[in-house]
């Protein structure tokens, strides 16, 4: 499957506000017990943005400092 340009600007946009998130000092001080965890949402995505890849593209992975190769 090919990745439109705009996919992948949502994806790594999404992916940047929930780092903004998890660090944000509200965020910590909110007592939140989910099912599903930011890192949940953080994975969902990436592998979102693995299966719009093209086979021939390099798979970059994300960390909390950003995207690498």
């Amino acid at each position: 499957m090919t990745e439109s340009k705009e996919l992948s600007t949502l994806i790594n946009q999404s992916l940047a506000l929930i780092d903004q998130i998890q660090k944000h000092p509200d965020f910590h001080a909110v007592e939140y017990s989910p099912d599903l965890t930011l890192g949940d949402a953080q994975q969902a995505l990436l592998e979102l943005h693995w299966e719009t890849l093209p086979p021939s593209e390099p798979i970059k992975t994300f960390s909390l400092e950003g995207f690498t190769s």
